[in-house]
């Protein structure tokens, strides 16, 4: 992937329209270049009524359900290691198949900046601006480090394999 973006739901969806254009008029369309989305949604409404699908330009979808907390909160979803392992494996399967990966929650400042700076890391880039500029939820960002660094998603997916 060439590059990382964090957006709110409104203006993920922006993006993903730039990409559109009617019937027989290609040139029309904004943008050119292939995506992967990771959506992630919040639980007490099951969503926001929006899914992303795969098309012509859209390489890829990981929609996701858990809520910005970084702890046990009654009602509410907490990340956790086995969805990060669904993040760490969504990202290596679309790294040579999409040029951008669009990563959206909500408001597109903390669930979704978490997920992004780790993105931007696993793929070998700076993240540090991810963290100069909002407040990504730290119990995203580092369960997930955790989970890559500890391989716990590579003996999943090889027993998976393997069964």
């Amino acid at each position: 992937m060439k590059r990382v973006l964090v957006r709110s739901v409104f203006d993920a969806f922006d993006y993903v329209m730039e990409h559109y254009y009617p019937a027989g008029m290609e040139e029309y369309g904004g943008r050119k270049d292939t995506y992967a989305v990771i959506s992630i949604q919040d639980t007490h409404t099951g969503g926001f009524g929006i899914m992303f699908a795969e098309n012509k330009f859209c390489r890829g979808v990981l929609t996701l359900l858990f809520d910005d907390i970084e702890h046990e909160v009654e009602g509410a979803v907490l990340f956790t290691e086995e969805t990060a392992e669904q993040i760490i494996r969504f990202i290596r399967k679309m790294n040579r198949k999409a040029d951008t990966l669009l990563v959206h929650c909500y408001g597109g400042q903390s669930r979704s900046r978490a997920v992004g700076a780790f993105a931007v890391r696993m793929l070998g880039g700076n993240n540090s601006r991810y963290f100069k500029e909002g407040n990504p939820n730290m119990h995203v960002y580092e369960t997930l480090v955790n989970v890559w660094k500890t391989g716990k998603e590579s003996r999943a997916v090889r027993h998976t394999q393997e069964s």
